[in-house]
């Protein structure tokens, strides 16, 4: 068995670690062997991937900051917090940094004689090269052009805005802050105790300034004794949900089947999700003694796409919800999240979705 991954993005050697520990054989096709990261990125992963990850792809305690509780909040409700959630006895979710865990896994593959990393190669080739299956995870390679342009597609008119900030060392900090501003979301995420990831999207069309970014983050800053806020990366925001997952034996991966509002932090989830039910239809194959082919493909499809369509939705409702309180210009909003909040039964359900994303 042979399979092809295009691109080396952090979801590429992910997927290709979980594949290499079945002793599965994996080509990485890339433009350049190292990719520029932003070391500024963190990303957030719930405990059942976590548990994922540890059993089938990589042990990554060590590099994971634990998150207790998260609060939020809205710039109309002041310091009074909308909602908790909270694991006193336990975590919700760590943070990690983006370059920490793609060193790891870069470093883990290329001590695995099933792995090898390739430079990009023609399209007419692909076909000729003996791969059961070539898994696409790059968006600016032809393949995405020809068989993965068609999505259900939104643009927020918004950018994304990230940077690390450096503060007085605290006693304890693993709660994970989250405010609603009338400009947009921002999130105080703890990566250790004198340092946190902040993601602030804003409602901007020209993306803004940098000195304008640090004016609001101080602003918005709950109760840190900030010494210096590191350099401060930008992106759109947008979301989409692809149409079709693949062609023939070609699977479109990642980002490229869905890319959703970060201010949940399911992004990354969403693909590790998407990696364990596609690791289910291949385990289920060599099982059977059955090739690697486009029926993989296909399975795969018919168990992620409604969910992931679905589970990309909600997440949506949730960012438009809070967003029309900017609108209606009262504290409805405000006080239907408080009941969602004191009551336990909501409460645990949101916390069980956000860990084990749906369940359809």
């Amino acid at each position: 068995m042979k399979i092809c991954i295009i691109g080396n993005s952090l979801t590429s050697l992910t997927l290709a670690k979980a594949l290499v520990n079945k002793e599965i054989f994996v080509d990485v096709f890339c433009k350049n062997k190292n990719i520029d990261l932003d070391k500024s990125r963190t990303i957030g992963i719930s405990k059942s991937n976590i548990n994922f990850f540890n059993n089938n792809i990589s042990k990554i305690n060590k590099i994971l900051w634990p998150i207790k509780k998260i609060k939020i909040f809205s710039e109309n409700s002041g310091d009074n917090e909308l909602i908790e959630f909270e694991e006193p006895n336990n975590h919700l979710f760590s943070i990690i940094n983006n370059f920490s865990l793609y060193n790891q896994l870069n470093s883990e593959l290329n001590k695995i004689k099933y792995f090898k990393v390739k430079y990009d190669i023609p399209f007419k080739k692909l076909d000729n090269l003996g791969y059961d299956l070539i898994i696409n995870c790059d968006p600016n390679h032809l393949i995405t052009k020809k068989f993965f342009s068609k999505k259900f597609e939104k643009k927020y008119h918004s950018f994304a805005f990230t940077t690390i900030i450096e503060h007085k060392k605290l006693a304890l900090n693993n709660t994970a802050i989250q405010i609603f501003t009338k400009k947009g979301p921002i999130a105080f995420l703890p990566i250790s105790n004198n340092k946190t990831s902040i993601v602030y999207s804003m409602r901007i069309k020209d993306g803004g300034q940098n000195s304008d970014i640090e004016k609001l983050i101080n602003k918005f800053n709950p109760n840190f004794e900030i010494r210096k806020i590191n350099k401060i990366s930008k992106f759109k925001l947008k979301s989409f949900n692809l149409r079709k997952y693949y062609k023939s034996n070609i699977l479109a991966f990642g980002d490229l089947l869905h890319k959703l509002h970060p201010l949940a932090g399911q992004g990354f989830n969403m693909s590790l999700r998407d990696i364990k039910k596609l690791l289910d239809v291949i385990n289920k194959k060599i099982e059977l003694g059955l090739a690697l082919d486009q029926s993989v493909c296909n399975e795969f499809q018919n168990k992620t796409k409604t969910r992931n369509f679905v589970f990309s939705e909600g997440i949506d409702f949730i960012y438009e919800y809070f967003n029309s309180e900017n609108k209606i210009k009262n504290n409805l909003i405000d006080t239907s999240i408080k009941y969602i909040g004191k009551n336990k039964y909501m409460n645990d359900y949101f916390k069980k979705i956000a860990d084990e994303g749906l369940q359809i």
